[in-house]
């Protein structure tokens, strides 16, 4: 008797708390995960992509109902799913939201997206960056200074304006991939994407090819880091060199290695 793969998370079951609008993380965590791991999500509402509203959804019990209806379920590590929303106040801010997490999801390691991130920029590594996002100007300046307070000058960055986030979904991958190339400065040790409903990951190889160093985007650090939280192998290779460190047939652990090496 044989049987097929059915998306059972037998390696390990991942818990995302998401956007209630979005539509990108989730695809595209399916679009990584290898056999044996499986994505369970929980919703939480954005009334828009402004400081205003990214303020309002954390600071709901919402928030907090959302983590622990969650948590219910049999999960092996848990992401809360918003980059923006967990650096919105800086470092301090993602760190209280990351305690919370444990608080309201006991024993279920736990990251948020800007924790994720930070681990990943690590990872490879990285000193200065590129920054890349879809935000309002006064967004991106809150990203840059979070990045900076953890020892990333960022060298250069790019926005696109959207404060809605449908619209934010229906950016295709063309014009992702054109504004990094745009933005990258040669000085730059990597490239950061912002954004959990921005779509990433299918470019994500063509821009390390194309620049020669690493490029992280948030939805692919989120999924490297709940993986990389229980020491689990089970990413697909091709969707960048951080997550082949999680490949199923990769190493546990190590640096990535520079593409342009």
């Amino acid at each position: 008797m044989k049987f097929v793969e059915d998306g059972d998370g037998y390696k390990a079951r991942l818990g995302l708390v998401y956007i209630a609008s979005s539509v990108v993380m989730e695809a595209e965590m399916y679009a990584m995960a290898g056999p044996g791991v499986s994505i369970h999500t929980s919703r939480v509402k954005l009334p828009s992509v402004t400081v205003e509203g990214i303020d309002q959804m954390m600071r709901s019990a919402e928030l907090e109902e959302s983590v622990r209806l969650l948590a219910a379920a049999p999960l092996d590590a848990l992401c809360f799913g918003g980059t923006s929303a967990s650096f919105l106040h800086g470092t301090r801010w993602d760190r209280t939201y990351l305690a919370h997490l444990r608080d309201w999801a006991p024993g279920v390691p736990a990251t948020t997206t800007a924790s994720a991130v930070l681990r990943a920029l690590a990872a490879i590594k990285a000193g200065p960056v590129t920054l890349v996002t879809p935000y309002t100007p006064d967004i991106i300046e809150r990203g840059v200074r979070f990045l900076e307070e953890n020892g990333h000058p960022v060298l250069a960055s790019s926005g696109m304006d959207i404060t809605n986030d449908h619209e934010l979904a229906r950016v295709p991958l063309e014009r992702v991939y054109d504004l990094v190339m745009k933005t990258d400065v040669p000085e730059s040790t990597a490239v950061f994407i912002s954004c959990t409903n921005l779509r990433t990951v299918g470019a994500i190889a063509a821009l390390e090819e194309a620049l020669g160093k690493p490029v992280i985007s948030a939805v692919q650090a989120s999924f490297w880091r709940c993986l990389d939280l229980i020491g689990v192998n089970g990413a697909k290779r091709g969707y960048g060199s951080l997550v082949d460190l999680r490949a199923s047939s990769g190493a546990r652990s190590g640096a990535v290695s520079n593409p342009a090496a």
